[in-house]
Order: structure tokens, then sequence, then C-alpha cells
């Protein structure tokens, strides 16, 4: 099975920010029905596939990429701020 790493990239308009975002560890709670708190240790978000439906699926536990912990590598912002 090929596994992709998704990363994506955001710019900001109008503020000349950019960074890139990443998906780490599932936070689905799969006891949430029994009142409980579990999540199954998915440490990073790998895309199933190249196509709209795959890509947003993870292939190491099955969950939607929004269940994934967002994280975001902001760049340096001072250098591409304008200076008053």
């Amino acid at each position: 099975m090929k596994r992709q790493v998704l990363v994506v990239r955001k710019t900001e308009g109008g503020r000349g920010s950019s960074g890139s975002v990443r998906y780490g560890e599932c936070q689905k709670n799969h006891a949430a029905n029994s009142g409980g708190y579990a999540v199954d240790g998915c440490r990073e978000f790998i895309a199933s596939g190249e196509d709209t439906n795959a890509a947003l699926t993870c292939a190491a536990c099955g969950c939607h990429r929004n269940f994934h912990k967002r994280l975001v590598d902001a760049t340096d912002e001072s250098s591409s701020l304008p200076s008053n």
C-alpha cells in the first residue's frame, strides 16, 4: 500500500504571511457513546489516495481528516510585513 502524507500550504491574502499545515494525531473519541474517552493511537494523518474522498480519509485509522489535530508551521512573518 502506498502511503502519502498530506501537507497543505496556505497563504492569507493581504497580510503576506504564509505557513504550512500538517495534520497530527487522531483525536476521535471512540468511546463517546458509552461516556468514556478512548483514542486509537494514530499519530499522523496519511492520505489514503489522491482523489477527493481518499485524500480526506486517513490510511492508518480510517477517520476523516477533521478528526486529526491541525498543526500550523508559520514562517517568519516579521520579514514579510511592511515597515512603517
